[in-house]
């Protein structure tokens, strides 16, 4: 089963490669406007998809497709277990595009 998840992008990790096959992961943070407070959404892009968010940049707003994954870890037999959620992307959309930042003068091409 998998949901959506719609936001403004805030922040894009860049991509990270994991192990001798490459398995590749990168987060995408999303905020949602909740009134009088901010909800923050970290997303796990991994494998190919980690490619395609190279398109996105910071203020776009996006539409996530993800599924929930959790595990469970334990550093050994006496320690306590610690249980841990993420959200997958599988795909996303972009809703709107960020306005394009305007490009700064360079001093010495500008006519007097």
């Amino acid at each position: 089963m998998s949901n959506s998840v719609a936001g403004k992008v805030i922040h894009i990790e860049p991509t990270q490669a994991y192990g001798s096959k490459g398995f590749k992961k990168r987060q995408v943070v999303l905020e949602q406007e909740k009134g009088t407070f901010s909800n923050y959404i970290p997303i796990d892009v991994t494998r190919d998809l980690c490619e395609e968010v190279d398109s996105l940049k910071v203020g776009d707003e996006v539409e996530f497709a993800y599924r929930l994954n959790g595990r469970k870890w334990q550093k050994d037999e006496s320690s306590e277990v610690r249980y841990f959620l993420s959200a997958e992307a599988l795909s996303f959309s972009l809703l709107k595009s960020a306005p394009a930042k305007a490009d700064p003068v360079d001093d010495e091409e500008a006519p007097f």
